[in-house]
């Protein structure tokens, strides 16, 4: 399937479109099918991240700190900044970076570790777990609307489908990059 065609449905219109069609024009025997789904996939995500965060921004949060958050409440235990590097795919400077902002501002406690006193334990506190808990429901709603474009079977479909990718992405990362 190309930008030309959108199995049936006539020609797509979308940004992504125009770009491949500008490449095939340039290059026409360039094989552009992987622009046609990683640009998808990298302008919708860039689309609905601008508008998905418009909840966080009020609260005068960034997306990372959200994260963060976000990754301290859905464990619903204590983890150390290792950890939430982890749960959020970060540099430990920045979670360093981020938890000082969160704790300064009454979200994250700290708590050290009776063993080992370079270890560091962080959790929500109420304040941290309500902010938490009242900015997820207007994104869930956001998303919502935002799918409900597509019927259950097509977002289940999606759904799979992004989920396959992921998995092999994560699995084979460190073998793509050369």
């Amino acid at each position: 399937m190309t930008a030309q065609t959108s199995g049936g449905d006539g020609p797509r219109t979308d940004t992504v479109a125009a770009v491949v069609r500008q490449w095939q024009t340039v290059h026409p025997g360039l094989g552009t099918g992987p622009m046609e789904i990683i640009g998808r996939i990298n302008r919708s995500a860039a689309l609905l991240q601008q508008a998905e965060d418009a909840p966080l921004r009020r609260a005068g949060l960034s997306r990372p700190e959200f994260d963060l958050l976000g990754a301290l409440r859905r464990t619903g235990h204590e983890l150390t900044p290792g950890d939430l590097a982890r749960e959020t795919f970060s540099s430990g400077a920045a979670v360093t970076k981020r938890l000082k902002q969160l704790t300064e501002r009454g979200l994250v406690e700290r708590r050290g570790d009776t063993r080992d006193r370079r270890v560091v334990h962080l959790r929500l506190t109420d304040a941290g777990r309500d902010l938490v808990d009242g900015i997820l429901p207007e994104q869930l709603a956001y998303e919502t609307a935002v799918l409900s474009v597509l019927d259950g079977e097509k977002q289940g479909e999606l759904a799979s489908l992004l989920g396959e990718l992921l998995t092999r992405l994560e699995g084979r990362l460190g073998a793509l990059r050369v």
